[in-house]
């Protein structure tokens, strides 16, 4: 499976922005998408996950009310809908996706999102 990440960029505090990650390759292998974020000098941190049979979401603490994790009919193409965000969201943000057969996550590119105050 590949991943692409795409609608990251530099917005003022309040603002919202809506993050789009694209699998591709053998996606019928893939059980759960979502989005981990690491910001400078920190470690890499979930921000939401969805399993993408039955669509049960889970998400980190910081973003609970804010975020917003959602799916493709074709389970595909996974967003992540930002609302409020604050200095503190600003980090790179990656997709992942779990297979049913692999131990270890694929990971995208990452895209920035910079939040200012």
């Amino acid at each position: 499976v590949k991943l692409v990440e795409s609608g990251g960029g530099l917005v003022q505090a309040g603002s919202s922005l809506r993050l789009s990650c694209a699998a591709s390759g053998s996606t019928g292998s893939t059980s759960a998408m979502g989005w981990y974020r690491q910001a400078a000098g920190k470690q890499r941190e979930l921000v939401a996950a969805i399993i993408l049979r039955g669509g049960i979401t889970n998400y980190g603490g910081p973003v609970k009310g804010r975020f917003t994790i959602s799916r493709d009919n074709a389970d595909t193409r996974v967003y992540l809908q930002m609302n409020n965000l604050k200095p503190e969201d600003t980090a790179v943000y990656y997709c992942y996706a779990d297979s049913y057969y692999t131990a270890e996550p694929t990971w995208g590119q990452g895209t920035q999102v910079t939040v200012t105050s």
